[in-house]
């Protein structure tokens, strides 16, 4: 199922450059060639990168690519690395859920309450921040997961 999930960020994240790449040129075709700049461009550009990012983010968390300091676990035996990477799982969890699932619905829901849109787009700001929410569920999937498996190995003896 990870695998599944992992191709899937990813084709999603290729989706995001691409067009991102597809709008910035355009926008440079407009402003050099027409000599008059789409209005819309820049914003779609910014969107996109928004999304580009914090969806990236969330790949990163499940493929381990994060930043660590292993300073400490090559001190520790293999029990305590393993109790070692439960604490970080439960803290990047509780990190997710307050900051990206909890805190990103309430962020969705009041853009949504308040009726703002974008400028040049008129887009609904809440879409463009409804990334915080699926990154956020994405990053729970991902350390629910390895969590799981470090649990089965402490009960298995390893």
């Amino acid at each position: 199922m990870k695998n599944h999930v992992d191709t899937f960020l990813e084709w999603a994240m290729a989706f995001l450059l691409g067009a991102m790449v597809l709008d910035v040129f355009w926008g440079v075709i407009t402003r050099y060639l027409l000599e008059s700049q789409s209005s819309w461009t820049d914003e779609l550009a910014r969107f996109l990168l928004v999304w580009l990012s914090i969806l990236g983010a969330a790949y990163a968390s499940g493929k381990k690519l994060h930043i660590a300091i292993d300073l400490l676990p090559q001190h520790l035996n293999q029990k305590q690395q393993n109790y070692l990477d439960i604490i970080i799982h439960l803290l990047v969890l509780l990190f997710a859920v307050a900051v990206f699932l909890i805190g990103g619905i309430r962020y969705v829901y009041i853009s949504f309450a308040l009726g703002q849109t974008s400028p040049a787009l008129q887009l609904p700001i809440g879409f463009v921040y409804m990334i915080l929410p699926i990154s956020g569920a994405f990053i729970l999937y991902f350390k629910l997961s390895e969590l799981f498996i470090i649990l089965k190995k402490l009960k298995n003896g390893n």
